[in-house]
């Protein structure tokens, strides 16, 4: 059974919302983040959070738009989305490990053992 599993995504015109969610079937892991993937471009960071949500951060790129929450009782991490924009198009990773969160690490895919199946999200101008 996978570890994470992600729903969400879609298109949306450019100053609309979506939120991705990444389930974990099995157990809630300690830290998780979200990242991206445009295409020819890396992975990017988007965001991160701890095992109880009280620490977020952000890209400084969606930073304001974006925000990342946690139920731990539903074993869910979601990413709210707003006032999407064209360069937001990418493919939308949950990533997540049993580690203590470093907000100095949140942004390194390497810190995650985990990863979502992926969701691709499409902002049309």
């Amino acid at each position: 059974q996978a570890q994470l599993v992600q729903s969400g995504g879609g298109l949306v015109q450019a100053g609309g919302s979506l939120r991705l969610s990444c389930a974990t079937p099995r157990r809630m892991l300690s830290i998780y983040g979200w990242f991206r993937q445009a295409p020819g471009k890396e992975r990017e960071a988007v965001a991160g959070i701890n095992y109880n949500g009280e620490r977020t951060d952000y890209a400084d790129s969606v930073k304001g738009r974006f925000t990342v929450s946690r139920d731990n009782a539903e074993k869910m991490v979601y990413l709210q989305m707003d006032r999407l924009e064209p360069d937001d198009t990418a493919v939308y990773y949950c990533a997540a490990a049993y580690l203590n969160y470093d907000p100095n690490a949140y942004g390194n895919p390497s810190t995650y053992r985990f990863w979502g199946q992926g969701s691709q999200v499409t902002v049309a101008s």
